[in-house]
């Protein structure tokens, strides 16, 4: 059995609510944060001293980057400069390290179930910490801390490599392409984690997990990846003069796919503390502007066609494409407005 526990006195110190963001292009769930684990006791038949050692060495390394990086990841226009011996990299490479060192026992039927108390702190949920026995569970936080970590490093790259002047440099071009593989990974260990992981997981611990880790959640955390990683190539496309109208489209139109099924997944949870509330408003601005997008190329590609009836239709869609574009700008400023502000 799961065992849920809120303790205000650890989990609140590290569990922020930061007033600002600063300016953001990409939506990043605050990090979810492990708890120290005691590997002192016999945590399972057949693991040899040197396995548990190097267990709770990777362990106890992310718990203490993670903790470092937690704070820095909420401060408005961070910096690539290390932060107490931690950066986004360093936790993501030793979350890989301990990925199948844990994949591994798991995978091999030793689940350490009921041996190992398996803590972490949530952001979405109004339960400040969630502990359960379940190896599973431990396997479910790592995927999406690494899906984290790969959204905040997009952000980092799409927000921070241009020139002074805005001018878009060859090299930007290159974060741009470096971006849309970044989600398309994050997007895999989503994906992974839903039909791999929850599956493996009896449904009362299903049931119990927190909001963070809901599949309506991890489902729209991978859409919104993979929604974000089309908007990159339309913007690429849309810059190239061997793009053709109808593969513009094709993208806005694959755009507008992923952000509806998000926010299928997500708009009926209750997600009600900021960071919940953040992420709805996120997905409901970038599903209004992809559609203001797809209306509007819809539009020039009716108007091209000179046939009878097309100038009305296209009429039309680019007075849909006005209407959503309204509707867009009040959903963003709604979103950048909530807490914590993102401007």
């Amino acid at each position: 059995m799961g065992c849920l526990q809120s303790t205000q006195d650890i989990a609140g110190e590290t569990r922020r609510r930061p007033k600002s963001i600063g300016e953001i292009v990409v939506f990043v769930p605050g990090l979810r944060i492990p708890m120290p684990l005691d590997f002192s006791e016999p945590i399972g038949d057949g693991l040899s001293k040197s396995l548990v050692e190097r267990l709770s060495a990777l362990r106890t390394r992310i718990v203490i980057m993670a903790g470092q990086e937690a704070p820095m990841t909420t401060k408005p226009r961070r910096t690539a400069t290390q932060h107490g011996g931690s950066t986004l990299s360093d936790l993501q490479r030793a979350l890989e390290d301990y990925l199948p060192v844990l994949l591994g026992l798991v995978e091999n039927g030793n689940k350490l179930k009921h041996n190992l108390q398996f803590c972490w702190i949530n952001q979405e949920d109004d339960v400040e910490e969630t502990t359960m026995s379940d190896s599973w569970y431990e396997v479910l936080s790592v995927l999406h801390l690494m899906a984290v970590l790969l959204l905040s490093e997009a952000n980092y790259l799409l927000l921070y490599n241009t020139s002074a002047d805005g001018y878009q440099s060859k090299a930007f071009e290159e974060c741009k392409r470096e971006a849309i593989d970044i989600f398309l990974k994050a997007a895999g260990y989503l994906d992974f984690a839903v039909q791999q992981v929850l599956p493996q997981l009896p449904l009362e611990l299903r049931n119990d997990l927190p909001l963070d880790l809901t599949e309506g959640v991890l489902k729209a955390l991978c859409l919104q990846a993979l929604g974000q990683g089309v908007e990159i190539q339309l913007g690429m496309a849309i810059d190239s003069s061997k793009a053709t109208m109808a593969v513009k489209r094709r993208l806005a139109c694959e755009m507008v796919k992923y952000w509806q099924q998000a926010q299928g997944y997500i708009m009926d949870l209750p997600l009600a503390n900021g960071w919940g509330e953040k992420h709805k408003l996120f997905i409901k601005w970038k599903q209004v502007e992809a559609k203001a997008i797809a209306y509007y190329l819809h539009g020039l590609i009716l108007e091209e066609g000179n046939t009878e009836g097309s100038a009305e239709i296209a009429a039309a869609a680019l007075q849909a494409a006005e209407e959503y574009l309204k509707e867009s700008k009040r959903a963003c400023e709604s979103f950048h407005l909530a807490p914590p502000i993102s401007r």
